[in-house]
C-alpha cells in the first residue's frame, strides 16, 4: 500500500468516474484500474462497485476511504511543514496578541503582511499576557505581541515601537480644558480593565494608584472603558493606536504631562527556528508604525 494508490482511490471516490479520475491523476485509465485492483487485493476487500454507468464505493470502501483521506491529509501536512521549515517565510505562523492591541494594530499590518509575505499565513490569537505566554511556552503559539517586559532565558524579545498613553475624558470633564493632563489628576475617577490585562496595571501605576476603590468599574474590554468614559462615568488611559476609535465615540483626548506609554514587543521562544519570519514581521510592523511613532513624538496621534 502506498500514498499514490490511496490518492487514486480518493480521486475515483470523488468523481465516480475512472476516466475523469485518471485524467486528474495524470495517468491512463488502464493504469488507474490496475493500481486500484492491486490495492483491493492487498486489502482483501472490494472498494468500488463498478458498472458500465457508475462507480460507487462499497460499504467497506466508504469506511476504508475515510482512513485513506486521513493518511493523505497527514502526509500532505508533513510535506507542508517540511517546506515551511526549508523556507521560513512560507507556511503557518501562530501569533498571539493582547486584546488592547489586536483591534487597532492588526488592521494596520495584516494587509501589508499579505502583500509582502504572500506565502506566510499569520494566524492571530487574542488573549491576555499570561495566557499568551503559557501558550507560547507550550508551543501552541510561535510568537506573541505583548506590552510588558518579559525577561526569561527561554524567551527572546524584539522591541517594535513605543505607544503613548492618552488621557480619555468626557467632553465636559474639568480636565478636558487643559492642553496636557497630569497622570495623577486622573486618579479620583479613573476606570481600568479587569485583572489580567497589563493595561490595568500600567494605568494604575501611571496614576499613582496602588489599588482601586471597592466600587470601581473593572471592564473586560477597552471598548467598554471607552463607552463608559463617553457616557460620563469617569476617565481612563487609552493606548495611542485606539485614539481614532475614542474620538469617534465622542471622547476628548489629551496628551499626558509625563508622556507615559508602553513598549510593544514581539516575544518568541529562544529556540524557535524560523527567525527570518519573525524578523520580517518585526521589520514590517516597525516600518508601518513609523509615521505613528513620529506623530507621537510630536504630541499628535
Amino acid at each position: 500500500m502506498n500514498l499514490r494508490d490511496l490518492r487514486y482511490a480518493l480521486a475515483v471516490a470523488e468523481h465516480r468516474h475512472f476516466g475523469r479520475a485518471a485524467e486528474l491523476c495524470h495517468i491512463s485509465q488502464p493504469t488507474l484500474s490496475t493500481q486500484l485492483r492491486k490495492l483491493e487485493e492487498e486489502l482483501g476487500v472490494v472498494l468500488f462497485e463498478r458498472t458500465n454507468k457508475s462507480v460507487v464505493p462499497t460499504a467497506a470502501g466508504e469506511a476504508l476511504l475515510t482512513h485513506a483521506r486521513a493518511a493523505v491529509d497527514a502526509a500532505d501536512a508533513m510535506l507542508a511543514l517540511a517546506h515551511s521549515s526549508r523556507d521560513p517565510l512560507r507556511g503557518r505562523l501562530r501569533l498571539g496578541v493582547i486584546p488592547t492591541l489586536a483591534p487597532y494594530l492588526l488592521p494596520l499590518v495584516f494587509g501589508p503582511l499579505r502583500d509582502a509575505l504572500p506565502e506566510l499565513v499569520v494566524e492571530p490569537w487574542e488573549d491576555v499576557t499570561a495566557a499568551l505566554l503559557e501558550r507560547l511556552r507550550s508551543h501552541e503559539l510561535d510568537a506573541a505581541l505583548l506590552a510588558t517586559e518579559t525577561e526569561a532565558p527561554d524567551l527572546e524579545t524584539q522591541t517594535l515601537f513605543t505607544e503613548p498613553f492618552l488621557a480619555a475624558l468626557p467632553p465636559d470633564h474639568p480636565l478636558a480644558g487643559q492642553d496636557r493632563v497630569c497622570e495623577e489628576e486622573l486618579a479620583p475617577d479613573v476606570l481600568v480593565l479587569a485583572d489580567g490585562h497589563c493595561l490595568r496595571d500600567q494605568a494604575l501605576a501611571a496614576c499613582g494608584q496602588p489599588g482601586l476603590r471597592s466600587n470601581a468599574l473593572r471592564a473586560s474590554s477597552l471598548a467598554t472603558l471607552m463607552n463608559m468614559v463617553a457616557a460620563g462615568y469617569g476617565t481612563t488611559l487609552i493606548p495611542g493606536l485606539a485614539a481614532g476609535v475614542a474620538r469617534d465615540a465622542g471622547i476628548t483626548l489629551r496628551p499626558l504631562a509625563h508622556a507615559t506609554g508602553r513598549q510593544i514587543r514581539l516575544v518568541s521562544r529562544a529556540t524557535f527556528p524560523r527567525r527570518a519570519a519573525l524578523d520580517a514581521i518585526s521589520h514590517l510592523i516597525r516600518s508601518r508604525l513609523a509615521p505613528f511613532a513620529e506623530g507621537a513624538a510630536d504630541g499628535e496621534v
